[in-house]
C-alpha cells in the first residue's frame, strides 16, 4: 500500500489569502511548508488534465509567494488601528517620527541640569541604543512562527505573560502612557495658542484675552476634529506634517537659543539638593525624564499592523527601514536640542515646559516675534498630530469593547462619540491637573518597562532562546535592569513630590 502524505492542516478555506482584495486587513496564521503537499491532480496523466495540472500548479506557486493562510478575524478588520492593512515604509516612516519627537524633548535640558554634561550626555546616549534595539526587538516578535500577528502591544504582553499577567502588567502602562500623553499635548498645546496670541496682540488688543482653560477648549476641539478619520493608515498625512513640525520647532528652538547667547549668570553645576538621598533622587528623576522622551514603543506594534505581510516580504522589513531612517532623523533632533539647550540655558531651566520656557523667558524682547511665533505655531500643529497618533490605541480599546461583545462593526454615530468622550476626559483632566508637566519623572518612571523592560522579557518568554546564550543573557539583564530602574525612578519621583513638593494648582491652569 502506498504511503500516504500527511497535509499539514490550515485555519481557513483556500480563498482566504493574505493578498485577497476581501481580506487585506486579517492577521497571518501559519506558515506555508517548505516542500508543498503533493496535489491528487499529479496523477492525472491524461491530456484531459493537463489544463487542470497547469492551474493547481499555478495555484501552488501563489501559495509559495503568499507564503501563508490568514486566520478570519472580522474583529480586527472593524478596529482603527487594523482595519487598514495597505502601509508601507514611508508610512511607517510618518508614523514613528510623529511619535518618537515630540514636545517630552523640550524637557531634556532639565535633565542635564542635575544630571551635568558627562552624565547627561551618557544617560541619553544609553537609553537611545536601549530604546533602539527593545524595539528591533519589539518588530521581530510582531509576527509568531506560527504566522499570528500581534498588532497591538497588550496582545504581545497577554501571549509572552499570560492573559491576566499580560493584562496586569501592560494595560495600565498603556493606558497611562497614551492617556498621560494626551493631556500634556493639551497643556502644552493650549499654552502654546496662548503664547501666539499674547504675541501677535500684546497690549494693542481692545478684547479680552481668552483665558488658558479656553484656550485648552480650542485646541482639544481641534484635535476631536482631526480625531474623525478613521483609522491609522488614515492619519498618515497627519504624521507627516506632525514629524515636519517637529523637527522645525526642535532645529528652530536650539538654533535660536544657541545664536541669542547665554543670559548672564549661567551655571553648569548640577543641582544639588540638601541630602545624599535627595540628591540620588534627583539624578533618578532626571533618567525618568530622559526615559519619558522616548515614548513610541506603546505604537510600534500597532504601526506595524497597519503593514502587509506575507512569507517572502515580511512586516518586519519594511518596518524596520521606516524606523532606521525615522531615527536617525530623531537623534539629530534630540541631542542638539539637549546639549544646545542646556549650553544655553545651564540650570537656569523653567521647571515647566524646558527650553520653551526659558526661550520665551530670556529671549521675549531681543528675539523677532516672528520668529517666537512660529515656534509656537509648530508646536501647536505638532500637539495636535501626535495627539491623534497616541489617541489611536485608546480609540481602539474602548471600540473593541462594542466589536467583541456585539460580533459587529461600531457604528459610525458610536464612534464619533467614543472620540468626543475620549477628548473631553482629557480635557477635563488637564484642567484639573495643569501640573502633569512637573511630573515627567514619574510618568517616565511608569512607562519605563514598555520601552526598555517588557521586550527584553517577552523576547526570552516567546522565542526561548538557549539557557545561557547570548541573547538569553543580554535579554535577561536589560530586562531585569529595566524593572528594577523603573521600580527606582517611580519610587524616586513619589519621595521627590512627598518632600521637596511639587507646585499643585488644581482646577487652576496658568
Amino acid at each position: 500500500m502506498a504511503a500516504t502524505v500527511e497535509t499539514p492542516a490550515i485555519s481557513a478555506p483556500p480563498f482566504q489569502l493574505h493578498n485577497s482584495p476581501s481580506m487585506t486587513r486579517s492577521p497571518l496564521i501559519g506558515s506555508a511548508p517548505k516542500t508543498p503537499a503533493r496535489s491528487p491532480f499529479t496523477a492525472m496523466m491524461t491530456p484531459l488534465a493537463s489544463p487542470m495540472k497547469k492551474a493547481m500548479a499555478s495555484m501552488q506557486g501563489y501559495l509559495e509567494e503568499v507564503g501563508q493562510f490568514t486566520k478570519l478575524d472580522p474583529h480586527d478588520d472593524w478596529l482603527p488601528i487594523t482595519e487598514s492593512r495597505n502601509g508601507n515604509v514611508y508610512y511607517a516612516a510618518f508614523h514613528t517620527l510623529s511619535s518618537g519627537i515630540g514636545v517630552q524633548a523640550l524637557l531634556l535640558p532639565l535633565a542635564f541640569s542635575v544630571l551635568g554634561w558627562a552624565w547627561g550626555i551618557v544617560c541619553l546616549s544609553a537609553v537611545f541604543v536601549w530604546q533602539l534595539y527593545t524595539l528591533w526587538l519589539l518588530v521581530q516578535l510582531h509576527e509568531s512562527e506560527d504566522g499570528t500577528r500581534y498588532s497591538r502591544y497588550l496582545r504581545l504582553s497577554m501571549a509572552a505573560f499570560g492573559k491576566k499577567k499580560g493584562k496586569l502588567l501592560a494595560l495600565f502602562p498603556i493606558m497611562y502612557l497614551s492617556g498621560g500623553t494626551c493631556v500634556a499635548l493639551i497643556v502644552i498645546g493650549g499654552g502654546s495658542m496662548k503664547i501666539i496670541f499674547e504675541i501677535l496682540c500684546g497690549g494693542t488688543c481692545d478684547i479680552d484675552p481668552p483665558s488658558t482653560v479656553e484656550w485648552y477648549l480650542v485646541f482639544i476641539c481641534c484635535a476631536i476634529i482631526l480625531a474623525q478619520l478613521p483609522n491609522l493608515n488614515s492619519i498618515a498625512g497627519v504624521s507627516l506634517i506632525g514629524a515636519i513640525t517637529a523637527i522645525g520647532y526642535c532645529t528652530l528652538i536650539w538654533a535660536l537659543s544657541i545664536t541669542k547667547g547665554r543670559p548672564a549668570g549661567v551655571s553648569y553645576e548640577p543641582v544639588k539638593t540638601g541630602s545624599e538621598l535627595a540628591r540620588i533622587c534627583s539624578v533618578l528623576n532626571a533618567v525618568g525624564i530622559v526615559a519619558f522622551v522616548f515614548r513610541g514603543h506603546n505604537v510600534v506594534l500597532e504601526i506595524q499592523g497597519t503593514m502587509p505581510s506575507s512569507r517572502q516580504k515580511p512586516s518586519r522589513q519594511p518596518m524596520w527601514k521606516g524606523i532606521k531612517f525615522a531615527y536617525v532623523v530623531i537623534a539629530l533632533c534630540l541631542f542638539p536640542l539637549a546639549i544646545g539647550g542646556y549650553w544655553a540655558y545651564g540650570n537656569s531651566i523653567p521647571t515647566n515646559e524646558g527650553i520653551l520656557n526659558a526661550l520665551y523667558e530670556y529671549h521675549l524682547r531681543d528675539a523677532s516675534k516672528v520668529i517666537l511665533c512660529l515656534a509656537s505655531v509648530l508646536v501647536v500643529i505638532n500637539s495636535l498630530s501626535s495627539f491623534q497618533i497616541y489617541a489611536m490605541p485608546v480609540f481602539d480599546n474602548l471600540e473593541s469593547r462594542y466589536t467583541y461583545s456585539k460580533h459587529k462593526p461600531c457604528p459610525r454615530w458610536l464612534r464619533t462619540a467614543l472620540r468626543i468622550f475620549f477628548g473631553c476626559l482629557a480635557f477635563f483632566i488637564s484642567i484639573a491637573l495643569p501640573f502633569l508637566l512637573s511630573l515627567a519623572g514619574l510618568v517616565g518612571g511608569i512607562a519605563l518597562p514598555i520601552t526598555l523592560a517588557y521586550p527584553c522579557l517577552m523576547w526570552i518568554l516567546i522565542k526561548k532562546p538557549a539557557k545561557y546564550s547570548a541573547m538569553w543573557c543580554i535579554n535577561g539583564v536589560l530586562g531585569v535592569s529595566g524593572m528594577v530602574l523603573s521600580v527606582l525612578i517611580v519610587g524616586a519621583a513619589i519621595w521627590s513630590i512627598v518632600t521637596m513638593g511639587v507646585e499643585v494648582h488644581f482646577f487652576k491652569p496658568e
